[in-house]
């Protein structure tokens, strides 16, 4: 298969016809030029080193010249190659937390990194070593939504990820429940497939039964592990990016807000998962080793690699076309003349 990176660019081989017609142009100019100093079979002897196919040869080497240039910026390509190849890996649907608890601190200093941008980083990492493994997304506060269907596009599910804000869901609240459902409804339908959810969250658990729903999960052949976000002693939650103001109830004193540790544990022990700290240096290598526990499933993997790059080609191509060019003048090759092609 052959393509362009640039196709849009042939558009420019459209000039070979504008400068085909100048040169037609000029030659007719050129003639009727001529026809006003005299009859040309009497002025042609006069002019005898003057060939009159030279300009046609000349014009004709640099269109190609420019053809092959634009061939050029145009980035022509072999094509993509299409590898299939047999892998193991399991399905892992994320749970992520954006309610507006989030926007707390993850530790127990006020002013320092969100619960949140922690967890975006804490999730990038893991996604890179979900190797083999299909991925989707559902993020939640007081009600959930499926972000990202289940994929093996990593580079998608990275993009999503920084994308992450409170601002997505309008019904604020923290609803682990409805999450863990969608995130249930989120896989494939195949039963031979391993399946596990990860929720990360600050597990300020405001509706639904959560546990419940991970034992169910449980039985269905899903794991639930949870990455808790935050610590346990109550800090306020900014309602800007400077921080200079934080959230109040009704009566205007500052909301405080606290890690759920005693639920995250609750949820993962319901969902035969591992609950762990994302702030915990060894957090991932906890969970990637517990994920490693299950079985994985033989999948097909499919993997498109660039075609090798043809602009060279073309460029050695108008290089040469030039370079004969320039060494074809348009006076008549002399020696050539003492050359008798016809015999009487």
């Amino acid at each position: 298969m052959f393509d362009f990176a640039y196709p849009h660019l042939l558009w420019l081989l459209w000039t070979l016809g504008v400068f085909g017609m100048l040169f037609w142009w000029s030659r007719l100019s050129r003639a009727r030029k001529l026809r006003r100093f005299g009859n040309p079979a009497v002025i042609g002897p006069l002019m005898p080193d003057t060939s009159k196919y030279k300009p046609g040869i000349k014009i004709v080497l640099e269109l190609i010249a420019l053809a092959s240039l634009v061939i050029v910026l145009a980035r022509p390509r072999a094509g993509e190659t299409e590898q299939n190849s047999e892998v193991r890996g399991i399905e892992v649907m994320i749970a992520f937390d954006i309610s507006n608890s989030m926007l707390a601190s993850g530790n127990d200093d006020p002013n320092g990194i969100s619960r949140l941008d922690r967890a975006k980083l804490v999730l990038e990492k893991l996604v890179d070593k979900l190797e083999n493994d299909k991925v989707g997304m559902v993020i939640f506060a007081g009600q959930a939504k499926m972000q990202l269907p289940i994929t093996v596009d990593y580079s998608s599910a990275k993009m999503y990820i920084n994308d992450l804000t409170p601002d997505l869901i309008a019904y604020q609240g923290t609803d682990i429940s409805t999450a863990l459902e969608m995130a249930m409804r989120g896989f494939s339908p195949a039963e031979d497939v391993s399946k596990a959810i990860i929720l990360i969250t600050d597990a300020e658990n405001h509706d639904g039964d959560a546990v419940e729903v991970a034992r169910m999960a449980a039985e269905k052949g899903i794991q639930v592990d949870v990455i808790s976000m935050g610590g346990a002693k109550g800090v306020p939650i900014p309602v800007n990016s400077s921080k200079s103001d934080f959230l109040r109830d009704n009566e205007g004193q500052i909301v405080l807000t606290s890690t759920n540790q005693k639920l995250a544990e609750d949820i993962a022990k319901a969902g035969n998962g591992i609950c762990i700290n994302g702030a915990s240096s060894s957090a991932l290598d906890n969970l990637t080793s517990h994920l490693g526990g299950l079985d994985g499933t033989l999948m097909k993997n499919v993997k498109y690699s660039a075609g090798a790059e043809q602009f060279p080609t073309f460029a050695w191509i108008a290089l040469l076309f030039l370079i004969i060019d320039i060494f074809v003048l348009d006076r008549k090759i002399g020696w050539l003349n003492k050359i008798n092609f016809f015999t009487k």
